[in-house]
């Protein structure tokens, strides 16, 4: 299904987000080369940066933790001619470059840059990297916020511009960032929402210290943990932006069902992330082929037929949703593995042993207690036991 966003129109509505798996042409190409209906490049910065120390990720099936400090190759290799045909090969996928600059001065060059670079599509504004050290996150402070968009404004540029919002957590949040967005309609044309939730710590029960080694241990949180904050971003900002505005969702997005939700909350296009990461480009693949499915389903022909149509909560609702819990496997109390009602084949095997071992002891008790032990019969009843 096609979407029309920010001006262009995208064969699908998922895309990879920018992170790890997007600092090179080789690993962009691979995106292009799946089911991705865009291309999203690495933040760039106005110069090459290594990033934080080593280790600055975690991941576990539940969350991942970052703290990468923008690693990248800079601005001009991003919008080098060679750099973006050697991503978008022959899939004619729009690219997009994202930018995140040390100062707004600095965003301000790499914009002008980017738009005299042929091949770009539009530029992702990275209004939210919590992981920079010394470097505080803009768009929480609303000053900084309408300061940049104002100045982003008066450079008239010809590219769609999108900001990148970290997740807010209090209603009047939400409000005073829409106000602000709104305020600047005409130069911002989508959000991505969410970044990383900032500033949070994993500790290894193995050797008690954090599991990454900057900032202390401190990373951004991605992953299905996030999913519940992100969509309560996207569903927000669909009520309070203007509809001139796209909303790009993205936080721990892994399925078609993910998809989906994003898009019953009022999202344009999604983005994937740290499935990315772990997964690879194949994932975009699997969540594309599952969201299809799923809006086979429901009958679904066009997205915005399904696009910021969640339902109120309803005693109907909450009773399919009993029903529909039930049907599902259950799970464990640890880690949400699916509980296993039969034993695997060691399991079973250690049992065996354990049943033959018992019956032998039972035995030989028996034996002595009636005051005789024929032991060739019973190594004859092990034996057959066995068999």
């Amino acid at each position: 299904m096609q979407v029309q966003f920010c001006g262009l129109t995208l064969d699908g509505c998922v895309y990879n987000a920018s992170g790890p798996r997007t600092g090179s042409s080789d690993a962009l190409a691979k995106v292009g080369s799946s089911k991705s209906c865009a291309i999203l490049t690495k933040s760039a910065t106005l110069l090459p940066q290594n990033g934080n120390p080593l280790p600055r990720t975690y991941t576990s099936p539940n969350f991942s933790i970052n703290s990468e400090g923008l690693p990248n190759k800079s601005i001009d290799y991003y919008i080098d001619s060679e750099t973006i045909k050697e991503s978008v090969l022959d899939s004619g996928k729009p690219y997009f470059v994202s930018i995140s600059g040390k100062s707004l001065d600095d965003n301000v060059e790499m914009m002008k840059r980017i738009c005299k670079a042929p091949g770009v599509a539009g530029i992702e504004l990275n209004l939210a990297c919590p992981n920079v050290i010394g470097h505080p996150i803009i768009a929480y402070d609303m000053v900084q916020l309408r300061s940049a968009l104002k100045t982003v404004a008066s450079l008239s540029l010809p590219l769609p511009i999108g900001i990148k919002l970290p997740p807010y957590f209090d209603f009047i949040h939400y409000q005073k960032a829409a106000e602000i967005i709104n305020e600047y309609k005409s130069t911002i044309s989508y959000i991505v929402t969410m970044n990383t939730v900032g500033n949070t710590l994993m500790i290894s029960p193995h050797s008690g210290s954090p599991v990454i080694s900057p900032k202390g241990g401190y990373g951004g949180l991605s992953g299905p943990a996030v999913k519940p904050i992100a969509l309560a971003q996207v569903r927000k900002f669909s009520e309070l932006l203007d509809p001139s505005i796209d909303i790009v969702g993205v936080g721990g997005v892994q399925s078609g069902q993910d998809v989906y939700d994003m898009i019953l909350c009022g999202a344009k296009v999604v983005q994937v992330g740290t499935c990315h990461w772990i997964e690879g480009p194949k994932c975009f693949d699997r969540i594309v082929e599952e969201f299809e499915e799923i809006c086979r389903k429901n009958g679904v022909k066009e997205l915005e037929e399904i696009r910021g149509k969640l339902k109120e909560w309803s005693k109907k609702g909450a009773a399919l949703d009993r029903q529909g819990r039930k049907s599902e496997p259950k799970t464990s109390a640890k880690g949400g593995a699916k509980f296993q009602s039969t034993l695997d084949d060691s399991s079973f095997l250690l049992l065996s042993v354990a049943v033959v071992v018992m019956i032998q002891v039972l035995l030989v008790m028996l034996a002595q207690a009636l005051g005789h032990l024929d032991v060739p019969a019973v190594a004859q009843f092990m034996d057959n036991l066995k068999a």
